[in-house]
């Protein structure tokens, strides 16, 4: 047997550590120098021993040392055993490491309250050495075993995680791709696409504060109307070039061709979902935003006319952002208009337009809408090359 410190004698010492790196570790915790001596005696072939000699050095060296299992005395001083064990199951750096009770107190009473407080086992001395490696090695293995759980489980939730971020990674691509390929057909440009993604968002976390729309925006449904965004006229790629291009007004005929755009981006995503198998609900938003922000509260929008709350919350914040960037921002075949200007034709349009709390919410954020403006703001090359480009499409 090797020798046990004589630092353990001292009561100034509070800690020792005998040290293996092959070894699983045991930290043994009782107030007498002499139970402490005996029990790293019965135990440091097995074990790397850890010691401490007083209750309220427990937590510190569990945190620090992570010790497999932790043999504890009740009868303490400063903290008894039940505290102690109290305190190692209350936090979660230490909540996993096995507690088994070893104690001269043999009364029934105290061995259920010692089980009750999250000790794993409780030994009674005097101990018969063989009982006590073979049940202290019991519990190393159940430990050993469910730390390598653990281990997998955190493993595979890491996995998962970085799949699933692939994928919506993926799926955030394939949506600015498509919704790119819309924008080269007519005049609006690219940041129109970002911008009115962040507008849609700020007025998702804004409205979800309030009673009326918190429900329905849960923090997943947030997302998907975010994604979702950039498509909301997807649905022009199947529209003429003849009408799409127009750099006039649209006579009668022309306009009800050019409305079909929501019916055509609906469509299109409905195909989609049919060849899916997950994210049924994601769809569903898209298909909502697309199909239904040309509606208008009052029921004078298209494509059905919808008014007041049947119009899908998505729709009714899309129809917000998009009127409000194509205010604001230049065109090639207008100029830009004055923050201040297109907040009141907005406010005009509060119940009539728009959803009376959603102009509020955007009345509420109007220094955020201007910094997302100004952030994605269309430089003048983008401007002159999309002039260029819709030129050319026209003659």
């Amino acid at each position: 047997m090797r020798p046990v410190p004589c630092s353990l004698t001292c009561a100034e010492d509070l800690t020792m550590e005998l040290y293996s790196p092959v070894k699983p570790s045991i930290l043994i915790v009782d107030d007498s120098p002499d139970n402490l001596s005996l029990m790293a005696g019965l135990l440091i072939n097995h074990y790397t021993v850890k010691t401490a000699i007083a209750g309220s050095q427990v937590m510190k060296i569990a945190i620090t040392e992570q010790p497999d299992v932790i043999l504890l005395d009740i009868m303490m001083p400063d903290l008894d055993g039940y505290e102690v064990c109290r305190r190692l199951k209350a936090d979660s750096l230490t909540s996993q490491i096995p507690v088994i009770f070893l104690t001269s107190k043999t009364d029934q009473e105290s061995e259920q309250l010692g089980m009750t407080v999250g000790a794993v086992d409780y030994i009674t001395r005097p101990v018969t050495p063989a009982i006590l490696l073979s049940r202290v090695k019991a519990h190393f293995m159940v430990a050993a075993n469910a730390k390598t759980m653990r281990i997998n489980n955190e493993y595979l939730e890491f996995e998962v995680s970085k799949r699933t971020r692939q994928m919506a990674a993926l799926q955030n691509v394939t949506i600015l791709a498509l919704a790119s390929l819309a924008e080269t057909r007519d005049s609006e440009t690219g940041n129109h696409l970002k911008r009115t993604q962040h507008y849609v968002e700020l007025l998702c976390k804004y409205l979800r504060t309030q009673p009326r729309f918190h429900d329905f925006l849960s923090p997943q449904r947030i997302q998907f109307m975010v994604q979702c965004a950039p498509l909301h006229d997807i649905g022009k790629v199947g529209i003429p070039d003849r009408i799409l291009l127009k750099p006039g007004r649209y006579s009668a005929a022309e306009f009800e061709i050019m409305k079909a755009h929501p019916t055509l981006g609906r469509d299109a995503i409905a195909k989609a979902q049919a060849n899916a198998s997950q994210d049924g609900e994601f769809f569903e938003i898209a298909k909502q935003l697309i199909y239904s922000h040309h509606e208008k509260w009052d029921g004078s929008g298209y494509p059905q006319g919808l008014a007041g709350d049947a119009i899908p919350v998505p729709a009714r914040l899309m129809a917000l952002a998009d009127v409000y960037d194509a205010l604001i921002c230049q065109r090639v075949y207008k100029a830009s208009m004055p923050h201040e200007r297109a907040v009141d034709i907005i406010v005009e349009g509060r119940g009539q337009h728009f959803d009376p709390e959603v102009v509020d919410a955007f009345l509420a954020l109007g220094d955020e809408f201007q910094a997302v403006a100004a952030r994605f703001a269309d430089s003048m090359e983008e401007l002159e090359k999309k002039a260029s480009d819709f030129a050319n499409s026209v003659t």
